[in-house]
């Protein structure tokens, strides 16, 4: 599965700037959706007659397909062109979007859901490769930052616009807002975006894509849906995880045992040391970066009583802290060694964690809203130089594939995080819960019990009170692993190879006939 890439065939002028608003709105309703729907979902569950089981096949089917559908970007671009696959993603993701807004019933939902997942699931790594592509690699770090603002504005944004078309309007509008945005989107890539070469003479890995396919929808199954079935206990966790298990195995012997060319994946990518290290180091920072962004709504609407817009209100500096740090991170890049750009991101995420390990169920809102700041300049330093060096030596024409994968990792990672704090927060919670009852007994008879005379209302008052203190200790509990995460991940920033500043003149060549292929 190589890909093609976005250069004109025609050799026509690139118009660089309404090419890039036009990927970035597409790639920013693609982003939004993932978690607009997230605060949305008691409102759909009432007017689809849906129990609260049932209605979480809301957000599980879109991350499923498009996890799945995810990989094919590279192929795709391959075989029909990159700006069809972009206008048909993009025409295919508005079209399902109202379809979800005019849904009658939950099936109907379910299903428009799987379609914008499907449709929607190129055009992340695609937004990323073309603007690779379009620009010079000498302006790769302000392509990225420009990139990332667009993937980052949608766990940002998302559940407070959620919040807000719900209250003010439908949750229907929720759906409805991507479709004059992705009209917009979808004539701006038509016009600007250059056609491209198509490889019409690959053929399709059905094998390696199945295999590949059963293995990603599964553990996307496993980790939504592990927490309600309470991980292993149930039968149908354990399924799940044995398809993974098969299907993986499966397509790591298939795709070693074949020729290069011949396989779903192209294995090409993996012997580039900066593009697997590139991996790695994003894996960690979906884990780190998602599964704070899932604490913090639960912790302060939960724990702290803060209502969604003002929970959106005091965790929004986090997102304006990461775009502030692109935009200005952006001009650094190619000036500044970018493992030293990392080392102080990963250093500044690990500070604002390290801060929140000394939370107390007594906070402020600037408790709240600092550390949130730290943290988001830290993504954002480490946001753009990682994806800028993670593609610096990988070449033109593999980067749509290579993106592909790219983005996939990074959803992989926050899917594991956010169902790793999840789980954990539960079983902290109630070991934090019998410590404090054991010191409040203190070997002088069961205080939460009735033995004393204690009036009920006092008893269940107590309760709810210890419930609160071991919820919050659990919640430190998490910042402390994200914290260690952080720390143990920075030694590997030695493994990435630093970047050339300046290119010769026959290495630009080269890049211009790679990217021609």
């Amino acid at each position: 599965m190589s890909a093609a890439s976005t250069a004109p065939a025609s050799g026509a002028p690139i118009n660089r700037t309404m090419i890039t608003i036009s990927i970035m709105l597409a790639t920013i309703i693609q982003a939004i959706d993932g978690t607009i729907a997230n605060v949305a979902l008691p409102h759909m569950q009432g007017s689809l007659n849906a129990s609260s089981d049932q209605i979480t096949w809301v957000l599980t089917s879109f991350i499923v397909a498009a996890a799945i559908a995810t990989p094919l970007t590279g192929w795709l671009s391959d075989r029909f062109g990159l700006k069809n696959v972009f206008l048909v993603s993009i025409a295919g993701f508005t079209v399902a979007s109202m379809l979800c807004g005019i849904a009658g019933n939950l099936s109907e939902i379910v299903l428009a859901r799987l379609l914008q997942g499907i449709f929607g699931a190129a055009l992340v790594p695609l937004s990323q490769s073309t603007l690779l592509d379009i620009n010079p690699r000498e302006k790769h770090g302000s392509a990225m930052a420009v990139w990332g603002m667009g993937v980052m504005v949608g766990p940002i944004l998302g559940p407070t616009l959620g919040g807000w078309l719900t209250d003010a309007y439908d949750w229907r509008w929720c759906f409805f807002i991507n479709v004059p945005i992705g009209a917009a989107a979808f004539f701006g890539i038509w016009k600007y975006i250059p056609r491209t070469i198509a490889k019409r003479s690959i053929r399709f890995d059905v094998f390696g894509f199945t295999a590949l396919s059963l293995a990603i929808g599964a553990l996307q199954m496993l980790l939504d849906r592990g927490q309600s079935n309470d991980w292993f206990s149930s039968s149908e966790t354990w399924i799940e995880a044995i398809i993974v298990f098969i299907s993986l195995g499966c397509f790591i012997i298939h795709t070693a045992t074949r020729p290069a060319g011949q396989t779903f994946l192209d294995y090409r990518l993996l012997y580039n040391r900066n593009f697997v290290t590139g991996l790695l180091f994003i894996f960690i920072v979906g884990m780190v970066l998602f599964a704070t962004r899932a604490l913090m709504p639960s912790m302060l609407q939960g724990l702290m009583q803060y209502s969604a817009m003002t929970a959106g209100i005091v965790t929004a500096p986090s997102g304006l802290g990461t775009m502030l740090a692109m935009l200005v991170v952006g001009r650094m890049v190619g000036k500044v060694d970018l493992r030293l750009i990392l080392a102080a991101g990963f250093g500044l995420t690990a500070i604002s964690l390290a801060w929140m390990c000394t939370y107390t169920i007594v906070l402020s809102q600037h408790d709240i809203i600092w550390p949130g700041i730290i943290q988001g300049i830290g993504m954002g330093l480490v946001f753009v130089p990682l994806s800028a060096a993670t593609f610096a030596t990988l070449a033109p024409n593999l980067r749509p594939e290579g993106t592909a994968i790219y983005s996939l990792v990074r959803n992989i990672g926050s899917s594991i995080g956010i169902a790793m704090v999840q789980a954990l927060q539960v079983a902290n919670t109630q070991k934090a819960h019998a410590g404090i009852v054991d010191s409040l007994n203190g070997g002088n008879g069961p205080l939460m019990g009735s033995s004393y005379g204690q009036s009920q209302l006092g008893l269940e008052a107590l309760n709810a009170e210890v419930n609160r203190q071991a919820s919050m200790i659990a919640y430190v509990d998490n910042f402390w692993l994200m914290f260690i995460l952080c720390l143990l991940s920075m030694p590997l920033l030695l493994l990435i190879a630093a970047p050339k500043k300046k290119l010769s003149q026959e290495e630009m060549e080269h890049d211009q006939l790679a990217a021609m292929e």
